[in-house]
């Protein structure tokens, strides 16, 4: 950013001004720290030249953190309107480098809102994240990168590797075609109000191409019906996907004996493969 950062007043006093107390039914939980949500945004990477798109940004304390960080344009899309006013005036402090969007980002692609390249950075309310990322996930090579606050136990998810306990659906169908790093926890106080929960910032970086070729749903169908069951060997999960089970564990190069929770990213792919040649396609 050129030039000297505008004087801007306490995030504090904009909510108080503006009368912004947090709706749980919202997912709201506000940053007012300046110094952590300016980490948020560095986690994020160069912001110079890119589009960054955040969701959810409340009072703004997220929001002025990417502009001070250098973000040359900004598009926060607020479902509560009672938020609207007190980022109309971050925009007017930053002419030009925040559009406002008032809406629901479970019906809005934010990949439609700007050309590439695009970055997404958001501390995400907690009751919509996981939702919110699924519905991202087939469009995720839109953007360069997703920068993201999970409550931890889902960032951990996200991140899991095979043979821990929190790997799961959301683990595969995330790590098949991104990468998953978490950089810091964020504790409870910094929150307004404080979560019963730690939280969790999360770099997600999509891959060149997914990790294996398959088909999206046949990877769901199958990865649904392994964790289904998890505690069971293959042979007796993946029977609620029909046809002769051994078989298509046989034709994947996968032991029958192990659990879901042993298999890679690759050999669930594998899995979805086989089944759909299995079913003549």
């Amino acid at each position: 950013m050129t030039g000297p950062e505008p004087a801007l007043p306490p995030l504090g006093e904009v909510i108080r001004r503006h009368g912004l107390a947090a709706h749980r039914t919202l997912g709201q939980n506000f940053l007012l720290d300046l110094n952590l949500t300016r980490r948020i945004a560095r986690a994020a990477g160069p912001l110079d030249g890119v589009t960054v798109i955040e969701i959810g940004p409340g009072p703004g304390g997220l929001t002025r953190a990417l502009l001070l960080e250098g973000a040359p344009h900004v598009i926060a899309i607020e479902r509560d309107r009672r938020c609207l006013p007190a980022l109309a005036e971050l925009a007017a402090a930053f002419p030009g480098r925040l559009t406002l969007i008032e809406g629901d980002a479970l019906t809005l692609d934010p990949a439609a809102l700007a050309l590439a390249p695009r970055k997404i950075v958001a501390n995400l309310p907690y009751n919509i994240a996981t939702a919110l990322l699924l519905r991202w996930l087939p469009g995720i090579a839109a953007y360069s990168s997703l920068t993201l606050m999970f409550q931890k136990e889902v960032a951990e998810r996200l991140a899991a590797q095979p043979r821990s306990k929190a790997y799961g659906r959301l683990s595969v169908a995330t790590q098949w075609l991104a990468t998953v790093e978490r950089v810091f926890d964020v504790a409870p106080r910094a929150f307004v109000p404080p979560p019963k929960v730690t939280s969790t910032v999360v770099n997600i970086i999509p891959r060149p191409a997914p990790l294996a070729p398959c088909r999206p749903g046949d990877l769901e169908r199958v990865t649904a019906a392994a964790f289904g069951q998890r505690r069971k060997m293959l042979r007796a999960s993946l029977k609620s996907l029909g046809g002769d089970t051994l078989a298509l564990i046989a034709a994947a190069g996968v032991p029958a004996t192990v659990r879901a929770e042993e298999l890679t990213v690759a050999e669930f792919c594998a899995l979805a493969r086989a089944m759909r040649r299995a079913a003549g396609d």
